[in-house]
């Protein structure tokens, strides 16, 4: 047992005061046995942590719906976990906080920009993705954006109702985004951020009528990208974020903070951009104020020149090698008709490690 990561850990668990104050903590409704038993036992919405009054509402209004909810936000999780598996923070969740990326989001920086987008976008990913498949009754296929079909095809199959998906996302996430400050302003953006993405790629999938495989009828219809493709295009807008001031306005309900772009020769960020206004930590060693693990001990690419290289991602402090011995199918044969023998041989590897 590494004793240093499990008193990192139980040093994040017992700060949970000061992390729970602005937290999504209802995101821990995707880990642990909440999740694993959302299939089997009926959802009771007061048991839910975190949810402010209106997301109780919509809990209860729309119970049938929340095993979505949660799907989506431990897709949009998974996600952040493949965007970021070579980078100092990796995105690691821990299972017994409420708070489950620990103190990280507590800093409106790019991570904390990222995590909302991609939990906002699986949220209303997995919720539309749920309407098309029919295990909802309050929702279903998409027929308002039909239109003519075009040359060569018709409508057909279920076209996804992305709107509606979008619309449970902000109706629901951005329900506790109320507040007249900086850090509320920037979830929202960000969050709708996220859900636009999705609705910039809905695209038209078609499929195929005919004998033998010919195309004499393709029928056609609204569909969602895989989410890796959602993925892919956020995390270029967390590599490309816009940095914010923060900026305070006299209005008739009180002080009320807004954003604005700390650079006046850059182009404002749009809705579709990603937005932070706190410089992020470098992640290179523990530290359970800032929520960081470091990357001691984590798997670096000896041959990358890039952050998930040794040089970087151990943070210049040098890299330990091993041989690894992994059992791997080999010289496979296809048999006619039909199947594939392999023998099975032992391959070594080298592994580095960050010191």
């Amino acid at each position: 047992m590494d004793y240093h990561l499990l008193g990192l850990i139980l040093s994040f668990l017992f700060s949970g005061t000061k992390v729970l104050a602005g937290y999504p903590i209802w995101w821990s409704l995707a880990l642990g046995q909440q999740y694993t038993s959302l299939g089997s036992q009926p959802i009771l919405c007061g048991s839910i942590p975190g949810l402010v009054p209106k997301q109780l509402r919509f809990c209860r209004n729309y119970l049938e719906i929340m095993p979505s909810v949660a799907e989506g936000v431990k897709l949009g999780i998974q996600e952040c976990q493949h965007q970021f598996r070579g980078r100092r923070w990796n995105c690691t969740t821990i299972d017994d906080s409420l708070a489950i990326f620990g103190p990280v989001l507590d800093k409106a920086t790019r991570e904390s920009a990222f995590v909302h987008a991609i939990a906002s976008a699986g949220v209303a990913f997995a919720v539309t993705r749920s309407c098309a498949e029919g295990t909802s009754t309050i929702c279903g296929c998409d027929s308002h954006h039909k239109g003519p079909p075009g040359d060569g095809w018709k409508w057909g199959g279920c076209s996804e109702d992305a709107d509606f998906g979008v619309l449970v996302s902000r109706e629901f996430a951005d329900a506790r985004e109320n507040r007249p400050d900086a850090r509320s302003a920037m979830n929202r953006h960000n969050n709708e951020a996220g859900r636009t993405t999705i609705l910039d790629h809905m695209h038209l999938k078609c499929k195929c009528h005919g004998l033998s495989g010919s195309c004499e009828v393709k029928t056609c219809w609204w569909a969602q990208p895989d989410f890796r493709a959602i993925g892919d295009y956020l995390k270029d807008k967390y590599d490309s974020a816009s940095e914010m001031v923060v900026e305070k306005h006299r209005e008739s309900r009180g002080w009320v903070e807004t954003l604005r772009a700390k650079y006046a020769l850059f182009k404002p960020p749009t809705e579709r951009d990603l937005v932070y206004y706190e410089n992020s930590p470098n992640f290179c060693e523990p530290n359970p104020e800032t929520g960081s693990f470091g990357t001691r001990d984590r798997t670096c690419n000896v041959t990358s020149h890039g952050i998930d290289g040794c040089d970087l991602l151990c943070c210049g402090r040098g890299h330990n090698t091993r041989t690894e011995k992994r059992k791997e199918k080999c010289h496979c044969i296809f048999h006619w008709c039909c199947y594939v023998s392999c023998q099975e041989c032992i391959r070594i590897y080298d592994v580095h490690t960050c010191k």
